[in-house]
C-alpha cells in the first residue's frame, strides 16, 4: 500500500489520498475525503500539552512511540485518519512505517473542532472501535471535558468523563491540560 505509481491514474480514493502533498490536512473517512484548515490556537494548546506529557511519560518508561498530527493512520482501505495524538506500544511497533501507521494505534486522542466534532464522536469513533484501538479519548477544548472509551471484547466501553484531565487506563497515568 505504500508505493504509488504516479504514471497510472488512481483507481481508489485511498490512492488519491496517498497522492496528496505531504502535510495536507485531509482524512479518508468511510471512503469520503475530508479536508480541514489548521486548528485553532486553543485546540493546538490542548494538543501540545497532552502530547508532550504523553511523549515524556512513554519515552521515560520505554513503552512505545507517540505521534501528533499530521501523521497518516491507515485503518483499512476506506479509512485513513490523522488523529491529533496517537501512541503505539513497543509490542505493536511493526505497524509504524516510513509513510504512516498501518493498523490500529493502542491509544488515540482527538481534540474536537467545530468542523470535526460530529465525525470524531460518531464515524471515526466507530472505525477506531472496529479497527481495535484499545483506548480512544475525545477532548473538548472549549469546556475542557474529556471522554474516554476503552475497548472491551471488541466494543468501546465509556470511561468516566473528566474535566481538565485525561485518565488513561491503558497507560495507568493522568495527563492534565
Amino acid at each position: 500500500m505504500s508505493e504509488i505509481d504516479y504514471q497510472i491514474p488512481p483507481r481508489t480514493l485511498l490512492e488519491v489520498f496517498k497522492m496528496l502533498p505531504e502535510g495536507t490536512r485531509a482524512e479518508l473517512i468511510d471512503n469520503s475525503l475530508y479536508m480541514s484548515p489548521a486548528p485553532s490556537t486553543k485546540h493546538q494548546d490542548v494538543i501540545v500539552s497532552l502530547a508532550s506529557q504523553i511523549y515524556v511519560f512513554t519515552q521515560k518508561k520505554k513503552l512505545g512511540k507517540t505521534f501528533v498530527a499530521p501523521v497518516d493512520v491507515f485503518l483499512n482501505s476506506k479509512n485513513a485518519f490523522q488523529p491529533d495524538i496517537c501512541f503505539i506500544s513497543k509490542k505493536n511497533k511493526g505497524i509504524i512505517k516510513e509513510d504512516g501507521i498501518y493498523g490500529a494505534p493502542d491509544l488515540v486522542v482527538e481534540v474536537l473542532s467545530p468542523g470535526s466534532k460530529k465525525l470524531d464522536l460518531t464515524q471515526k469513533k466507530d472505525v477506531y472501535e472496529a479497527a481495535g484501538v484499545r483506548e480512544y479519548w475525545v477532548v473538548d477544548p472549549a469546556t475542557k471535558i474529556s471522554q474516554g472509551f476503552r475497548l472491551v471484547k471488541g466494543a468501546f466501553v465509556p470511561l468516566k468523563k473528566e474535566k481538565g484531565k485525561l485518565v488513561s487506563v491503558l497507560l495507568k497515568q493522568v495527563f492534565k491540560f
